[in-house]
């Protein structure tokens, strides 16, 4: 559908630039923001750093991680190990985990709007900050929730309860061995609920959250209807990015604003309906408002 060709449009703080977004907001008879890791990020979730070190020095000082992400990949050697890396790992992004302010700020940037949120983050910051459940299509899944490996069956459970004890009782880097989860149907072991591979559980909530998504687009689609894009990269553009270009070129009352720092494009057929701002999530939202 696209030439292929993308148009790197940077719009700085001034006044005028921040004025026809506002215009584009008021305008607007709905909002989808469409957001990835970068929106995180700016909410001050880093990865790597002194929040890593803060949580896993022994996982550092043992194996020389470099960063929380590639941590999660290693073969460690018991599931003792790998439960007690990984339930520090959903503790503190999922459970223990504040933010500076960046999501809140974006639900006031839509609150008096009909709004829809689609989003490859997995750890539950939106709904932290107030944003209506209803209104949220988590794709890639959520870290509290476990699914069976296999899997044996499409359902998903909470493990808030089980990751608190996981963190408050492991000794020496390993959790208990009770405390290790296996499916209570098959009996293979439990996993977090991530889109990694083919294996990914897309349960009754998934299914409920992309038919609401599906019907605010339906529903919308003859509306002026803005798709407000933060963060996102391309490691998964088929999600959000390039599904807001099409959408973008389909609906003639459709306009497309990419908030990403130095990698916001936009195709040239849609360059007249778009704006691409060079910018920090966090002064982007504080700037608008």
């Amino acid at each position: 559908m696209f030439s292929g060709k993308t148009t790197l449009k940077y719009m700085t703080s001034c006044s005028d630039s921040i004025a026809e977004i506002k215009r584009r907001l008021e305008s607007a008879d709905a909002v989808v923001i469409g957001a990835g890791a970068g929106l995180s990020a700016a909410a001050g979730f880093e990865y790597s750093g002194e929040r890593f070190k803060k949580y896993f020095s022994d996982f550092i000082e043992k194996y020389g991680f470099t960063d929380m992400y590639s941590g999660g990949f290693y073969p460690f050697e018991t599931p003792e190990e790998y439960w007690a890396y990984w339930s520090r790992y959903i503790f503190v992004n999922r459970f223990e985990c504040t933010e500076n302010g960046v999501y809140k700020r974006l639900l006031k940037f839509v609150e008096d709007k009909e709004y829809f949120v689609l989003t490859t983050n997995v750890d539950h910051l939106f709904q932290k900050a107030g944003f209506d459940k209803k209104l949220l299509f988590y794709t890639q899944g959520d870290y509290g929730l476990f699914q069976c490996t296999e899997p044996c069956h499409s359902k998903t459970y909470d493990n808030e309860k089980i990751i608190r004890r996981m963190v408050a009782e492991q000794k020496n880097m390993h959790i208990p061995s009770e405390l290790i989860p296996f499916c209570q149907k098959c009996g293979k072991p439990m996993t977090m609920n991530l889109r990694t591979d083919d294996r990914f559980v897309q349960d009754e909530g998934w299914h409920r959250a992309n038919e609401r998504y599906g019907n605010f687009i339906k529903r919308h689609e003859s509306d002026n209807i803005l798709f407000l894009e933060l963060g996102v990269g391309y490691n998964t553009p088929g999600i959000i990015k390039f599904p807001f270009w099409k959408i973008t070129a389909e609906i003639p009352g459709a306009f497309y604003i990419c908030v990403n720092f130095e990698e916001a494009y936009v195709p040239n057929e849609i360059k007249k309906r778009a704006v691409c701002v060079n910018s920090d999530i966090n002064d982007f939202l504080k700037n608008i408002s």
